[in-house]
């Protein structure tokens, strides 16, 4: 089975990566030159800047091979910085989900951790510098006022009245907003700019507001708080980044950032924006998910349905299956949408590979084999991997009773039905030709509650026959070994493409989650933990669930495969 740890890169190191040749995208011609013309000395230095306000998805999961693998490929630094500049919206629990998520997909920051927080105060004297030449201001305008002069697209902002008080007073008012002298949202520190620009940003924004909320690191040291506008390029020059790579949400506030870094006359990072990930029947706003999680539409944020990579791990995918997906979509300049059957045909790629195969039964049918001896049992051997013949066989049982699928049988089957049906034969995988006999049915509801079969004595797998060929093979366990198992079956979280609009809500599948229980597995499975991935055959690729526990086994189906029905080797 996979374990989790095997998947992790050694500290202060990433997963090794091709010649870098074969991921060509633009960022990389923009470092090839700069590195070429000896812009930043020949230094490549990435980061990856969270904010803290939420669990990650698959998106931040582009982004952070992207960062992780510049860094690796040009044997340059990346930082990992918690862009923490909201105590109102950011938890603990974030923090630590965003480092375990990074590490799981088999990165690291060594000792580059930082935080927005580490800079309070040096941000806080960047603000005093800026003020005391006449580039920011304190404003009494509320939130409703800021953003009535701020203007629209087509016309220009008005001044407030507040922006020209005098530097002197501007630096007193700032101190005392500082010591918590007002009332939150009472004042805010501007920058002065021009209220005219045809960029909205760049309008005067706020750069500090006054907010008593307790902080995850710095606690209640701070009343006034940066606006992430002001803090981002601060930070970056702060850290030396060579390359800030952003999406394309923030070329509008590229200007603004050079604005900040030229009037105080610091280091400037090089900003590159690039298109951030869509995917199909996916949702990849925080917010949204927040929203979910929040009404109860899903468990929590590693519910097997969400696009976070917590929800991800937990529904069986791979670090290299997400990575794997990350050079394939590339980076653009364009934003696009993603298919998310691409996301699975690389967890499946991945999992082919290296998952081992068991029998699982979800959906059971009582199969009797009536020539077959009562007291029988016999140890056959079961292919691990067909794709892997280093992982050997392993033995299962093979009794008198057995478990099939229930769709595995037909009392009336419609045409090319290869499966088992009243006077036709199929090959039991591993085992015997078996053809049934008679059926069994519940007298009050008509229903097959049993199938009676006899089977071939001389067919069994591996054994040299001839004239005995059938079309069909099927899956079993037997029922007096079989473990008792719950299976979820997961499904796309939305029932459209894009399920965007104000309406995005009412486009949850209620059909995302179907629970199976008394499912039947193999009894090999006992020894399984918590994320081990495995194919369940002629089903799926499944994974342990987190909750599972011994004698209480839960499987979830990370991804189906590619076809109705595996073709399987008919042996």
């Amino acid at each position: 089975m996979t374990k989790p740890g095997a998947e992790h890169a050694a500290a202060g190191g990433a997963p090794e990566s091709p010649d870098r040749s074969e991921h060509k995208n633009f960022i990389r011609d923009i470092i090839d030159q700069d590195l070429k013309t000896g812009k930043f000395a020949g230094r490549v230095h990435t980061r990856f800047p969270p904010e803290p306000n939420g669990y990650l998805h698959i998106g931040h999961a582009k982004s952070i091979c992207l960062n992780f693998g510049l860094a690796r490929d040009y044997k340059g630094l990346c930082n990992l910085r918690f862009d923490d500049t909201n105590p109102a919206r950011e938890e603990v629990e974030y923090v630590e989900s965003i480092m375990n998520d990074v590490r799981w997909l088999g990165f690291d920051w060594g000792d580059r951790l930082f935080y927005a927080s580490d800079y309070f105060e040096q941000l806080f004297q960047f603000a005093l510098r800026l003020i005391g030449t006449g580039k920011a201001y304190v404003c009494d305008l509320d939130a409703d006022q800021v953003r009535e002069f701020r203007g629209t697209l087509t016309e220009p902002g008005k001044d407030s009245p507040f922006r020209g008080r005098p530097v002197e007073e501007n630096l007193d008012l700032f101190r005392r907003m500082r010591n918590g002298e007002f009332p939150d949202g009472s004042r805010t520190l501007r920058a002065k700019i021009d209220m005219a620009s045809p960029n909205l940003n760049m309008r005067d924004p706020v750069m500090y507001r006054i907010l008593r909320a307790t902080h995850h690191r710095t606690g209640d040291t701070w009343c006034i708080y940066p606006m992430y506008d002001w803090a981002h390029g601060q930070c970056d020059s702060i850290e030396t980044v060579t390359h800030s790579i952003c999406t394309l949400e923030f070329t509008d506030h590229r200007p603004l950032y050079d604005w900040f870094l030229d009037a105080l006359g610091i280091y400037r990072s090089q900003q590159i924006e690039f298109a951030r990930l869509n995917l199909t029947y996916t949702v990849m706003s925080k917010r949204k998910l927040l929203q979910l999680v929040q009404d109860g539409r899903v468990t929590g944020w590693d519910d097997a349905r969400m696009p976070t990579i917590s929800g991800l791990r937990r529904r069986g995918y791979t670090p290299e299956a997400i990575r794997n997906f990350a050079d394939r979509i590339g980076v653009a300049r364009n934003e696009s949408t993603s298919d998310v059957a691409l996301l699975e045909d690389c967890l499946r790629d991945d999992l082919n590979k290296r998952a081992p195969r068991v029998m699982a039964v979800l959906r059971p049918l009582r199969l009797v084999i009536e020539n077959y001896d009562d007291a029988g049992l016999e140890e056959l051997d079961a292919v691990n991997n067909p794709e892997d013949h280093s992982k050997g066989v392993r033995k299962v049982p093979f009794s008198r009773v057995l478990y099939i699928e229930r769709d595995d049988f037909r009392e009336n089957p419609p045409k090319k039905y290869f499966r088992l049906s009243p006077g036709g034969e199929v090959r039991l995988r591993y085992a015997y030709i078996i053809k049934c006999v008679r059926v069994v049915k519940d007298k009050a509801t008509g229903e097959v509650i049993e199938v009676r079969c006899t089977y071939d004595p001389g067919s069994k797998s591996g054994m040299q026959q001839s004239g005995r060929r059938v079309k069909g093979t099927i899956h079993w366990v037997s029922a007096a070994h079989a473990l008792e198992a719950e299976v979820r079956l997961y499904d796309r979280l939305f029932t459209v493409e894009d399920p965007g609009g104000e309406n995005w809500k009412e486009l949850v599948s209620p059909h995302s989650l179907e629970v199976l229980k008394g499912c039947k597995v193999e009894p090999g499975l006992a020894r399984v933990q918590a994320q081990d991935r495995m194919q369940f055959e002629r089903l799926g690729y499944f994974c342990v669930d987190d909750e599972s526990r011994e004698g209480a086994l839960v499987f979830n189906r990370a991804v189906t495969l590619r076809d109705s029905w595996a073709k399987i080797e008919r042996q």
